[in-house]
């Protein structure tokens, strides 16, 4: 059986098969010549026969790419459910890439002082303070699911991505977006009194990551690179100081007359930050102003070689700006799902 992957949420590569969660987005994704499988991820039966139900040879899916959530557990555990299912009909090994957020790996969140490679035992730590943050317990949950039902798995960590995406969707990321409309809002950009490191990758870089594991897979490695308790993929590229890229933002702002000054200024609170950025209070520190103890390794290990560092990031800051001026807002459900769990 010739491989064919399933990425959650609007997006396509060759071969792919996007799932995607309105009629808008399939109408448009569909026109644009991606194939579209319009499902509800928490509805286990539609996934289920999603998946499994496509028996045709262009439509046995192998490969999942989760990408829609990572906040909401049940969406990885039917897709899981999926893949068992189509498994055992096919015969062919099945591989669950879940999209997962840095913020696991945060002190802020309960993860512990001092820095780990994502090689070393993240998940036996993870175990260890799973309850203190759900996203840590959602590592857990899900990678145990995927070794019960004999699926090789892998967790990809993005940090601060940046750049224009090439996708027909959404081509916007959410952190900057965030922070330039606020900039634009506001006539000015804030930053947080204390000054720190915080981790960045391009966009273009991270894909590269997910092809590389793809890659693998495809060329039979799927199983014998780190995988599973090891499958930790922590996509960082490179640090970059808060103050200095905002510092920038501003100045590149200014030029445009965006802003009434290219010197930043200070949040009074995490509630202004809070009004500022429409996000919820509770996430304000853990997005904008914080430093994960993480390296990534695997990655590395892997042959990943990101082409962006942090001074090609600020020789182009002004690109983000542009985007944002461009798209609008992104396209994304994160801060709708960051309400949502704020809420509960």
């Amino acid at each position: 059986m010739s491989s064919n992957i399933l990425v959650t949420g609007a997006a396509g590569y060759v071969r792919v098969t996007a799932t995607v969660r309105s009629d808008e987005q399939a109408k448009f994704l569909s026109e644009s010549g991606i194939n579209v499988l319009q499902l509800d991820l928490t509805d286990e039966k539609a996934v289920i026969d999603g998946i499994v139900k496509h028996n045709s040879e262009l439509l046995m899916f192998n490969i999942v790419i989760h990408t829609a959530s990572s906040l909401d557990p049940r969406l990885a555990f039917n897709l899981l459910t999926g893949l068992a299912e189509q498994q055992k009909a096919s015969g062919s090994k099945a591989y669950f890439i879940h999209t997962s957020g840095l913020s696991a790996f945060l002190p802020k969140t309960g993860w512990p002082e001092g820095e780990m490679k994502d090689s070393d035992s993240i998940f036996e730590t993870e175990k260890q303070f799973a309850e203190s943050f759900a996203l840590r317990k959602n590592h857990i949950d899900i990678t145990e699911a995927a070794k019960a039902l004999g699926i090789a798995s892998f967790i990809v960590v993005p940090c601060t991505v940046y750049g224009k995406g090439t996708g027909q969707w959404n081509q916007l990321s959410v952190i900057f977006p965030i922070t330039i409309q606020a900039s634009i809002k506001q006539k000015s950009v804030s930053k947080f009194p204390e000054d720190g490191k915080c981790a960045g990758v391009h966009i273009s870089d991270l894909t590269n990551l997910y092809g590389l594991i793809v890659k693998n897979i495809l060329e039979g490695s799927g199983a014998l690179i780190p995988n599973g308790m090891h499958g930790y993929y922590v996509a960082i590229a490179h640090e970059m100081s808060r103050w200095e890229t905002l510092n920038r933002l501003a100045a590149a702002m200014k030029a445009r007359g965006l802003v009434a000054s290219s010197e930043t200024q200070v949040w009074t609170s995490d509630e202004a930050a809070a009004e500022a950025t429409g996000v919820p209070a509770m996430f304000v520190d853990i997005l904008f102003n914080s430093s994960a103890n993480i390296i990534a390794d695997n990655a590395f290990k892997l042959g990943w070689k990101p082409k962006w560092d942090e001074t090609r990031f600020l020789d182009n800051i002004d690109d983000e700006i542009m985007s944002v001026l461009e798209l609008g807002k992104a396209k994304s459900s994160l801060v709708d799902s960051l309400f949502l769990a704020a809420g509960s």
